[in-house]
């Protein structure tokens, strides 16, 4: 997928300093964990120089020999040709038409292992499964054969693959620039479970003889064994040991969103936060885990929405959350002071997101329908999901490549939009989010309402003829994205009107001057002693 050349430039240059981080959390929810029986991962997609947009890809049909060019998602880079397929699917955004999506999180891993000569990076092999897969199988094998055939470009992935029954994790990392390809392996979420991977292989170890319910490259252990990475029998083998030797980062800047969120769906549990900071004798999270209660759309879209409240790890506590609790530290994640090396926390709601989504596949309607791609760019936490259908016939202008870019401000623009609403709400944050979440939950608790008067209407469509169910849903998408865009547009207005200079309007539109919480005061009297209070000249007589 080609980016503007603007994106380009500044991906190249931040490569070259070593600025760029890739860092992303997902969901996996298995249909037996949901309310309504349908599958769901999230994804959101981190980056400080990615554009928000929704990607459509149409279907296709294509000439024997046809070849397509890969370039690398992150940056653009051309990296060769594959062999193109002979029919493939519509994809919107991370998801297809036949109800197949994926997302993923970068882990790095043992670097000696990325093969820059290789043509598959992580990006392509997402998006080019998701054109030719009709399931999760088989994108899995989709993918797993492109790197095999072509090699694998990128560093260690996780990779998210549902479909409408089933929702795999799949792990992967290079064998370097002698060894063509890539060792692997997936499984199988079983249901009424739920799973999250964040920045951090979480395969550790596997059954060798159930393929029902994983999968893996033949090599991935006798690889390990030959390049040292292993000694010991196979049935004790951990790929996530292996692959990517332990570090303090990966409990503190990645499993810790695993944690939050395997915290917040199953409190009885009560597994021990010591086992995210390193703590000896600490144990593996486990990649799986029970819901107390089955999940809908709705309470997946706020476990997307965590900045670690009420634990330890609470960005809005602490003087780097300023006066008004503001949830953010902006980069770099870690810094120095008299040679000690200290951290920010890495919450699942970051202000650097590009896009986020909540995929959901339902088996017991046509694809077209079936398939909901809720969408949103910028933080999780101030965004609005928006119903995409991966049946819709193009993207929504408002999302649509080509509205915008990331060096081109528009009104036109969702992405722009969200941050102009998101970035101001960073001045006052404890109140303007309370503002921002009442038009949040206005809009989504408007969608979900109407989404089964919307499926029954597709469905009658659908009926007579799939053409036809899919114009609807074309229309519709486009009516609630502009009608989205237009309302946060006015919400940003709204907010610069209450909060103009420091002061807060109430709801009769008289100004008032609130002052800071009384915590901030007493920093500020403690840390400036003496030097900011008030006195009294000689003879001075108190006029107040």
């Amino acid at each position: 997928m080609k980016h503007s050349l603007y994106r380009l430039m500044l991906l190249n240059l931040l490569i070259t300093k070593g600025a760029i981080i890739v860092a992303c959390t997902n969901f996996l929810i298995s249909r037996g964990a949901s309310t309504d029986g349908s599958t769901m991962i999230t994804y959101a997609a981190d980056s400080h120089v990615l554009y928000g947009e929704l990607y459509y890809t149409p279907p296709g049909k294509h000439m024997p020999g046809e070849m397509l060019d890969i370039y690398e998602w992150d940056t653009g880079r051309y990296l060769g040709k594959i062999a193109q397929a002979e029919e493939t699917f519509a994809v919107v955004g991370n998801m297809n038409e036949k109800q197949v999506s994926i997302g993923e999180t970068t882990w790095g891993g043992r670097p000696e292992l990325q093969d820059s000569t290789a043509v598959m990076d992580y990006g392509s092999l997402m998006y080019v499964a998701l054109q030719r897969a009709g399931t999760a199988r088989q994108a899995i094998e989709i993918m797993t054969g492109l790197v095999a055939e072509y090699g694998y470009y990128s560093s260690g992935e996780s990779f998210s693959v549902a479909d409408k029954n089933e929702v795999w994790i799949l792990e992967m990392i290079g064998k370097g620039p002698e060894n063509k390809g890539a060792v692997w392996v997936a499984r199988r979420i079983p249901d009424g479970m739920i799973s999250a991977h964040a920045n951090h292989a979480r395969i550790h170890q596997f059954p060798l003889d159930d393929n029902k319910n994983c999968l893996y490259a033949d090599d991935v252990i006798t690889f390990a064994k030959e390049r040292g990475f292993y000694h010991g029998p196979d049935r004790d083998f951990s790929f996530s040991t292996a692959y990517e030797p332990p570090e303090y980062g990966a409990l503190r800047f990645c499993e810790t969103r695993v944690w939050a969120m395997f915290r917040r769906a199953a409190p009885s549990n009560h597994i021990p936060v010591d086992d995210v900071k390193g703590t000896e004798g600490l144990k593996p999270l486990p990649l799986w885990i029970r819901p107390d209660k089955k999940l809908s759309v709705h309470d997946v879209m706020e476990l997307m929405r965590d900045h670690f409240e009420n634990t330890e790890f609470d960005l809005s506590k602490g003087v780097g959350a300023g006066p008004y609790c503001l949830p953010y530290r902006w980069r770099p994640l870690t810094w120095e002071v008299d040679s000690v090396e200290y951290l920010n926390e890495r919450a699942t709601s970051t202000q650097q997101t590009g896009f986020s989504f909540v995929a959901q596949a339902r088996s017991w309607m046509p694809d077209p329908v079936g398939g909901v791609f809720w969408f949103g760019v910028d933080d999780t936490y101030s965004t609005c999901y928006m119903p995409m259908y991966c049946g819709i016939l193009k993207s929504p202008h408002p999302f649509a490549v080509g509205t915008g870019s990331f060096h081109e401000f528009t009104w036109e623009s969702g992405f722009w939009i969200f941050n102009f609403v998101s970035n101001f709400a960073y001045l006052r944050y404890c109140d303007m989010i309370q503002d921002i979440q009442k038009v949040q939950r206005e809009l989504e608790s408007g969608f979900l309402a109407e989404q089964a008067v919307i499926d029954a209407a597709a469905l009658s469509l659908y009926s007579q003829a799939p053409r036809l169910a899919r114009e609807y849903l074309t229309e519709y998408d486009a009516k609630i994205a502009g009608d989205t865009v237009r309302r946060w547009k006015a919400l940003g207005e709204f907010l610069l009107y209450k909060y103009l200079d420091g002061n807060v309007k109430d709801e009769s539109g008289n100004v008032t001057h609130p002052g800071y919480p009384e915590s901030w005061y007493r920093r500020i009297a403690e840390e400036s002693g003496e030097q900011l209070q008030m006195k009294k000249l000689p003879g001075e007589q108190s006029s107040h």
